[in-house]
């Protein structure tokens, strides 16, 4: 919406600089994009006359002028706009003046002919060419009454101005009028607001003689009503509106069409004025479309309707699509004498349906989507009368045909002092508290300090009575509201809690070892919502998705982790580290919320290490994967265990699941071949992690021991086993047998293949032994070993 601050000032006294008026309001709700100032980078503008045009002598295309602009004598002008003749007030740029642009006015010499100054067009002193009226479009513009030559043009032309463009949100569809803003301007500065004249001299002929109406979806249509205005002249508007109406981004066409366009925007009525003589009947019927019925709207095009759509017609042919636009048939052309001035209320959820379908976004739409305030309608349409009958010339007919209720203008709502100081923290009086709503224009009665607020209709977003504790502190001023402590009986120092220590801990860990945080949706498509899940649990898919990709909530992360790898390897970037730290959903069948739990993922390809100027590379693993996870182990202080496992989407022989305390809460392994394939990836490798599982161990403080004083003893020990049986399982015997002086075993070595059996495999483990009391002796730590080597060979192993 743009507010013209010259058009603002007819209706309110505003003595403030326009960035002064544009940060007061954008303060208190309403913001204000953009200031529009037509003054910028003019200079020496002024009103000329054109006493006399002569041809040039040495082109066809230019015409030699003496222009009076106020001087002593007149200037002589070489002109080459088509339309510039003798008798014309004009805008002339004098010698020394300046233009948008950077344009710069010199004394010049034409095909030898002296020129001395400019005369201008619409474009040339900064109006976009397509708010310029069409018979101005290609030439200069041409005052359509006298003015004084010598008059500064900016103030001839209304344009000594700066327009204020509101970047309004939804619920302020008040501010899409004029007035509405007038009444906004007048609460801020606490002074008067003046409407405009709308009471117009009616002739003896009745308007329910000339038009008759019927609603027949009431429901859709709430209230419908005309007027009729006869012997109008069609005309060119008068300055002052064509320049009002330029300033709020409409091209002026007539007199007519512009006085509908002015009331629009005045006050956020649309209105709808018919030729009379063309409507074809005396009888306006308002009725739902009929399925696939057809009529040609005033762009020409033939639009094909649904029984959805609401529409204007003569008592059998549509004559207009309510609140869109009107048809061709019956609009206002330079024949016209009689009009009728419709102004109704339409259902804004059906004009929404029927502005979309068709694609036909107008200002009238924009506005009854918003709903338009029913205290307005029918003094618009008596507004649009007065202007009629005073700038086209027309007869007003008495009375109005009207149908339909327009309801309450005002909607009371109750609300105490003590209310609106306990929820601000003013300390404001119930005069103070009146005053602010007598400023917007609210009618208000106090009783015992509870006061009854009539809310006009134009005000649509003040529905209770917080809204209006809201109105109070924007008016009085947010700036205004008191700072203060809040006070405490206990007062705590902040701290982190556990789980935010721990998280932050993690992420630093993972960072730190060259991982990079991916924040995905939680919606993927319905195909790939179970894929990696760990439980199978039923999914929670949207009602109505913005796609088909992001349709349903996920129940793992690692989808969205391949499209991010993917999509980084696609444009060359082939050594993916990445890790997420989010939710996924499980459901609980209809009717039940979701269980939302926290997951810890992270995938990873190409090189992990890359030292050019050695010459080494290492490429990702398994065991740099599982490394990545044993090291969140370590920094949580918990402890692991991993098992070979299968999981969907992964490679069955490359997969590990990671157990806590026995319990399954992740996995550890590559991308299925298949999977890598479809991708484009080369071997890909995932991890995936309960969090809240990890997050419910209590840790408990970390006991420190003194480094040992005795030297320790490692022993190796190869074993043949079965193919089948885990290193894991081996390891576990070992620490299970080991004593008090078994320190750590670590496998170091794994062998299929020549001189071992097809079905078996040979591991080596080193185990180290250390005694923290006293130096290790061999007999001590030969008794611990051979009872090691005891419970192996139990459990199948060969010594070699």
């Amino acid at each position: 919406m743009f507010n013209s601050k010259e058009w603002l000032e007819s209706y309110v006294d505003i003595d403030q600089p326009v960035n002064v008026l544009a940060e007061r309001i954008t303060r208190t709700g309403i913001e204000v994009d953009d200031i529009i100032d037509y003054t910028k980078d003019i200079k020496k503008l002024v009103v000329g006359y054109v006493q006399s045009k002569t041809p040039h002598p040495d082109a066809d295309k230019l015409n030699i002028c003496q222009v009076d602009i106020g001087e002593a004598e007149p200037v002589q002008i070489v002109c080459g706009a088509p339309n510039v003749d003798a008798g014309q007030t004009v805008i002339v740029a004098t010698v020394g003046g300046r233009l948008p642009g950077g344009v710069k006015i010199k004394r010049a010499k034409l095909r030898g002919e002296r020129s001395e100054g400019m005369i201008c067009s619409l474009q040339e002193v900064g109006v976009p060419n397509n708010l310029v009226p069409k018979q101005f479009e290609n030439g200069i513009y041409v005052f359509s009454s006298a003015v004084k030559p010598g008059t500064d043009a900016l103030m001839a032309l209304y344009l000594n101005d700066q327009v204020m463009e509101f970047d309004l949100t939804p619920n302020r569809a008040d501010a899409l009028s004029m007035i509405g803003t007038a009444y906004e301007t007048a609460a801020l500065y606490n002074v008067p607001m003046t409407k405009p004249e709308t009471q117009s001299d009616e002739v003896s002929l009745q308007t329910s003689d000339e038009i008759n109406i019927s609603v027949q979806n009431k429901d859709k249509v709430p209230y419908y009503s005309t007027r009729v205005v006869n012997n109008v002249t069609i005309a060119p508007s008068p300055e002052w509106m064509q320049m009002r109406l330029i300033k709020a981004g409409i091209r002026p066409i007539n007199n007519v069409v512009d006085i509908s366009n002015y009331v629009l925007l005045e006050y956020g009525q649309p209105l709808h004025i018919f030729d009379k003589d063309h409507i074809g009947s005396t009888q306006i019927e308002v009725r739902q479309a009929k399925a696939n019925e057809t009529m040609t709207t005033l762009d020409d095009q033939e639009r094909t309707l649904q029984d959805t759509d609401i529409v204007i017609t003569n008592g059998t042919t549509p004559i207009a699509i309510a609140g869109v636009m009107g048809g061709d048939f019956s609009e206002v052309t330079e024949d016209t004498t009689n009009v009728v001035i419709e102004g109704a209320i339409f259902d804004p959820v059906s004009i929404r349906h029927t502005s979309r379908k068709l694609n036909l976004r107008s200002e009238a739409s924009s506005r009854f989507e918003k709903g338009i305030a029913t205290e307005f309608v029918d003094e618009a349409v008596d507004r649009a009368c007065y202007l009629l009958q005073s700038y086209a010339g027309g007869t007003v007919s008495q009375g109005r045909v009207a149908e339909g209720d327009l309801g309450q203008f005002v909607t009371p709502i109750e609300i105490s002092v003590d209310k609106v100081n306990k929820t601000i923290g003013f300390e404001l009086s119930a005069t103070d508290i009146e005053s602010i709503f007598v400023q917007l224009g609210f009618e208000t009665t106090n009783h015992s300090d509870v006061l009854t607020v009539m809310v006009p209709s134009r005000r649509k977003d003040i529905t209770i009575k917080e809204d209006l504790i809201e109105e109070i502190a924007r008016i009085y001023g947010y700036d205004e509201i008191p700072s203060t402590l809040p006070v405490f009986e206990d007062v705590t120092n902040g701290a982190l809690t556990d789980r935010q220590s721990k998280s932050r801990i993690v992420k630093a860990t993972l960072e730190g070892a060259g991982l990079s945080q991916a924040i995905n949706y939680s919606l993927v498509d319905k195909e790939r919502a179970k894929d990696f899940a760990l439980q199978n649990r039923s999914t929670i898919e949207l009602l109505m998705p913005m796609s088909e990709a992001h349709s349903t909530l996920r129940q793992s992360l690692i989808p969205h982790l391949i499209d991010a790898a993917a999509y980084n390897v696609a444009r060359k970037n082939n050594d993916v580290r990445l890790y997420e730290l989010g939710r996924v959903f499980f459901g609980n069948g209809e009717g039940e919320l979701p269980d939302e739990v926290e997951y810890l993922s992270g995938i990873l390809t190409g090189d992990y290490t890359v030292n050019a100027w050695q010459g080494k590379k290492e490429a990702i693993d398994f065991f740099v994967a599982k490394g990545f996870v044993d090291r969140i182990a370590e920094k949580l202080d918990i402890n692991f265990e991993y098992e070979a496992g299968e999981i969907n989407g992964l490679h069955p022989g490359r997969t590990a699941v990671v157990k806590l305390n026995g319990e399954i809460v992740g996995f550890v392994g590559e991308l299925h071949p298949q999977t890598e394939k479809d991708n484009d990836l080369k071997r890909t490798y995932v991890f995936e992690l309960n969090y809240d599982k990890l997050m419910a161990v209590s840790v408990g403080y970390i006991n420190y021991q003194p480094i040992p004083r005795f030297p320790g003893v490692s022993r190796d020990i190869a074993l043949v086993v079965n193919r089948n049986m885990p290193s894991a399982k081996l390891v576990q015997v070992i620490h299970e047998h080991g004593g008090d002086i078994l320190q750590n075993a670590e496998v170091f070595d794994v062998y299929e293949g020549e001189h071992v059996a097809e079905d078996e495999k040979s591991i080596a483990i080193r185990l180290a032994y250390l005694d923290t009391q006293q130096t290790l002796t061999d007999d001590k730590v030969n008794a611990v070993h051979e009872d090691i080597l005891g419970a192996l060979q139990a459990q199948g192993a060969t010594i070699r």
